[in-house]
């Protein structure tokens, strides 16, 4: 009944798009995806409205993408529009999302009767219009959950921050287990939207707790530069100097970016309780070298 009374709504919000509403496509992007359930579950996409407008589903389609081009299209839902900054959740088997999730607005989840099939060990998912024009797209593989987890099935892959590109592999991280896994219909568990600050790195938060609960599990480092030809140095010493993790060696920085610490040193073992020392070294072309220096704590629970 829910679901019936949200598209008799939606046709005639559709409607009234005339002056005040206008449907922009290109605000839809990929905020979430189940690619490897369990046994008999089903996978599912969520996509979210990053604008200020309504956007219908009308003609944006899931595709399926095959030799690095788009093999076949899917119709998600010809009636159905997206709130501004709001969710949306495309499966084929939405009861059994409701069972395995916490689902917090089932109106939002859209049974299709088929849609794209994406491999457990790595895929793209692919959200275009109907000329097959690509609204968004998401390179996804297994290797992008935390190290942590044994176990990554029935385990969603969520986006970080709408700011950042879609394809920043370090945009996205596991579910939190406190969050079950998964968060169809409503705000990622690992959701962070970061801080910039001008010629100078952030870092944060400086006490984390890498145990994929969902609460600063992850250690930042976003920078905002104003030299574009900048190479440099990202390691995790521990307290007596020796270095426990490259997170970047000789790597272009760019003008700005993201660089994550997940806790683990280099061998994928979870580094000891403590405090640590997090350098940054940035050097350019004519070998001018800039130092930053943070210490960090990292917590075992």
């Amino acid at each position: 009944m829910g679901r019936k009374i949200h598209n008799l709504l939606t046709f005639f919000s559709i409607m009234m798009m005339v002056d005040g509403v206008v449907c922009a496509q290109q605000n839809i992007k990929i905020s979430e995806i189940l690619f490897n359930p369990v046994a008999d579950g089903s996978d599912y996409v969520e996509l979210y409205n990053d604008g200020d407008d309504f956007v219908s589903l009308h003609d944006v389609r899931l595709a399926q993408w095959k030799n690095e081009s788009i093999s076949k299209l899917y119709v998600i839902d010809t009636l159905y529009t997206v709130s501004p900054k709001d969710y949306v959740v495309i499966t084929t088997d939405a009861e059994w999302v409701k069972r395995s999730y916490v689902v917090r607005f089932p109106a939002k989840i859209i049974e299709v009767k088929s849609m794209p099939s994406y491999n457990n060990a790595a895929g793209t998912v692919v959200v275009c219009g109907v000329d097959s024009t690509v609204i968004d797209r998401f390179d996804y593989a297994e290797s992008m959950h935390s190290r942590l987890l044994k176990d990554v099935e029935g385990v969603s892959l969520e986006r970080r921050s709408f700011d950042r590109p879609t394809q920043d592999g370090s945009n996205w991280f596991s579910a939190s287990s406190v969050s079950g896994y998964g968060t169809p219909t409503y705000a990622n568990s690992q959701s962070r939207e970061f801080l910039y600050e001008e010629n100078d790195f952030v870092v944060e938060p400086v006490l984390f707790s890498p145990d994929n609960d969902g609460y600063d599990d992850l250690l930042n480092i976003t920078y905002n530069l104003k030299d574009e030809d900048l190479s440099g140095n990202v390691f995790v010493s521990d307290k007596n100097g020796r270095v426990v993790r490259y997170l970047l060696k000789g790597g272009v920085l760019g003008t700005s970016g993201l660089i994550v610490w997940d806790g683990l040193d280099e061998s994928g073992q979870r580094c000891r309780q403590g405090r640590y020392v997090l350098t940054v070294e940035a050097y350019n072309t004519d070998g001018k070298k800039q130092k930053h220096q943070t210490v960090v704590s990292l917590v075992s629970n």
